[in-house]
């Protein structure tokens, strides 16, 4: 992996996420969904994460999705949703996220990308966007102050043109049902193939019993090296992102 970016940035952040955050490198986030009797249906259940430290077998805090039942059966993946992440025992929010319904994701779009924005406390801590892109979905991660931070694309090869299946290890052995999502500076140039990576958000697979009766994921995010608060809040905010339009309603 590369280096980090070195942050000068005064970091933003509620207490509560600073307590959790500041000293990790690497956080699990697990997928739990209620409402299997409408999926058995063939409309999407309210989403709710709980969120681990490395090492703990507790969550530390959990989220749950604030939409409307039939916004969820018409216009899901793509359905507008706000979730807040709160820490367990006092409900105290850790970050905040925000998604408005927008076009799927799709090669060559000019208009309608999709995009969300992380706040914490009141204070906007980033936003992360789906850029145009010809074969392999890119994505940009912003600052709070709208500064261009990360970029994000899934592991890819064939110079670019397609994304590599065999990243995390062969997809018939210990690579089964893993997709990753790598984490670049902004300002690198190179980002296919073997070019060095800061960080990563891991979509692991699941249990038996989850993958054959609901579309609940797992997630490991491992965090760039030197990463401040805020931007650790979005890296938690762009795994949610991302599996709400890419793994949403599948069955992996």
């Amino acid at each position: 992996m590369s280096t980090a970016v070195p942050s000068n940035k005064m970091e933003r952040g509620s207490d509560a996420l600073k307590a959790h955050v500041s000293a990790a490198n690497f956080l699990s986030i697990r997928q739990q969904r209620k409402g299997w009797f409408q999926e058995c249906l063939g409309c999407e259940a309210k989403d709710e994460y709980k969120f681990f430290k490395e090492g703990e077998q507790d969550e530390f805090a959990t989220a749950l999705e604030e939409s409307g039942f039939c916004i969820r059966c018409c216009c899901s993946p793509c359905h507008p949703f706000k979730m807040s992440v709160v820490e367990k025992g006092t409900n105290a929010e850790l970050l905040s996220v925000d998604r408005p319904c927008s076009c799927p994701i799709g090669g060559c779009k000019c208009c309608c990308f999709q995009t969300m924005s992380v706040t914490s406390a009141g204070q906007p801590v980033g936003s992360i966007e789906e850029k145009c892109f010809c074969c392999v979905p890119r994505f940009m991660a912003y600052d709070g102050s709208g500064n261009e931070l990360y970029k994000m694309h899934q592991p890819t090869c064939c110079c670019g043109m397609c994304v590599n299946c065999c990243a995390e290890g062969n997809p018939c052995g210990k690579g089964c049902c893993k997709a990753s999502f790598r984490i670049y500076p902004a300002n690198q140039d190179k980002t296919d193939g073997d070019a060095p990576y800061l960080g990563s958000i891991l979509k692991k697979p699941k249990s038996l019993a989850t993958e054959v009766f609901t579309s609940a994921n797992a997630f490991d995010i491992k965090f760039p090296d030197g990463a401040s608060v805020d931007e650790k809040a979005l890296l938690i905010g762009s795994a949610m992102f991302f599996n709400a339009n890419f793994f949403e309603g599948q069955d992996g």
